[in-house]
């Protein structure tokens, strides 16, 4: 009858421990997929505005077109991207676009004092900024999860309900660079 009760307690103790760490794995993962859905909603933003700007400025300078295309193409790209490296990537290529778009416009002031381009300007800047923070609160959120799943015991459960490593969505090495800032 001791054993009995000894074990029905270990087998319990067991149960709860296996559910305490199944719980905790779900509400980082839901977490983190919070977190992807952020980026989402601020990159769905960020494309939205660029037809727009594009447009804005192609009334200025019609015949950059190469800037244009590249810009679309990029946008294109970025939105088909699947993993969070490829996403990333994407949306590095995407900023550089943008700023060679911006350098462009840097050559008409008549189209720097437009209140049209200049509010797309200010929207993109403001999403440019969400999007970082939903960035860090991804990763942060990342960060958490993959050590979860790496501390033993709670890698045993991450492993039996395969809930798997995921990737930083980080920026690539030359974004990383400080700007050269000259008088």
């Amino acid at each position: 009858m001791d054993f009995t009760i000894i074990l029905m307690v270990a087998l319990a103790a067991i149960v709860l421990w296996f559910i305490a760490i199944y719980n905790g794995l779900v509400k980082l993962k839901v977490r983190t997929d919070e977190a992807w859905s952020d980026i989402d909603v601020q990159l769905k933003r960020r494309y939205d505005l660029i037809p727009n700007l594009i447009n804005t400025v192609k009334g200025y300078a019609a015949h950059e077109s190469g800037v244009f295309e590249r810009v679309t193409e990029a946008r294109t790209k970025a939105m088909s991207a699947g993993t969070a490296a490829e996403k990333g990537q994407a949306e590095n290529a995407l900023s550089g676009t943008l700023k060679s778009l911006f350098a462009v416009a840097e050559n008409y002031p008549e189209l720097k004092a437009n209140t049209n381009f200049l509010e797309l300007q200010r929207e993109l800047s403001d999403t440019e900024n969400k999007i970082q923070a939903s960035r860090r609160f991804y990763n942060g959120n990342v960060r958490d999860l993959n050590t979860k799943i790496q501390i033993f015991p709670d890698s045993i459960v991450a492993g039996i309900l395969s809930i798997t490593k995921r990737e930083f969505f980080e920026i690539e090495e030359g974004e990383k660079a400080v700007p050269k800032v000259e008088f």
